[in-house]
């Protein structure tokens, strides 16, 4: 019995990878939500298996870390390949890559308090900041580094876990696209930490307008994490 469950996961699995998997990867590195996605597979894929694969890439693509930035290590690259047998049936060959991970051995520390002003953006206050615009601060730090060495904390998965409804709060003021995002994505159970794309950076911005965002920003090149609280 066992061995058939056995079976019947690699059957499926494999039926998967060949109907959908490639076109969910793709749709992922191209950015595509994960309502999007569904919407747009030809072959009929569970929702839950769309945001397991969606989530599977944007960390094999280093989009979405579980450890903290720089702490070093080693992470796979991982790539398919496609291929075909002599019948011309097609098939997906999983190869991965064992890279080096970015090791920050001291941080540079700049703790920030985000005055919410709806009139201006979030202003920086009581430090050596004081005055910035938080969303020109951040943009600057992204310029300086490039999007693969910055990344931000995300805490949705752990707001999911209290009762409190922190989770519906902090979606209540994200606009329709962000939020769409967020609501897709499967978060782990704990602090996770997202590279700052263009699409973080509106939901960082979004977040911090509203006071909704306490967490950290990591620039690895330049070596500074700014804590937002």
């Amino acid at each position: 019995m066992q061995e058939n469950r056995y079976f019947q996961k690699a059957l499926s699995d494999f039926t998967h990878a060949s109907a959908s998997g490639g076109a969910i990867r793709h749709l992922t590195d191209l950015g595509y939500t994960v309502k999007q996605i569904s919407e747009r597979l030809d072959f009929p894929t569970p929702y839950e298996r769309v945001q397991r694969d969606v989530w599977e890439r944007l960390k094999e693509n280093g989009v979405i870390l579980s450890e903290e930035p720089g702490s070093g290590g080693r992470k796979e690259k991982v790539n398919y390949i496609q291929e075909r047998d002599r019948f011309g049936r097609t098939s997906f060959r999983r190869v991965t890559e064992e890279a080096c991970a970015e090791t920050v051995r001291g941080w540079k520390e700049l703790c920030i308090t985000i005055t919410a002003d709806r009139t201006r953006a979030g202003v920086v206050s009581g430090n050596k900041a004081a005055g910035r615009d938080i969303f020109d601060l951040l943009q600057e730090k992204v310029r300086e580094n490039g999007e693969a060495y910055s990344y931000a904390s995300c805490d949705f998965g752990l707001a999911a876990m209290k009762a409190s409804g922190q989770l519906q709060d902090m979606l209540s003021v994200l606009e329709a696209k962000p939020r769409e995002y967020v609501e897709g994505l499967p978060w782990e159970r704990q602090r996770v930490y997202h590279r700052i794309n263009s699409r973080m950076m509106e939901i960082l911005t979004q977040l911090c307008l509203a006071g909704q965002y306490q967490g950290e920003c990591f620039f690895l090149k330049t070596e500074e994490k700014i804590r937002i609280q």
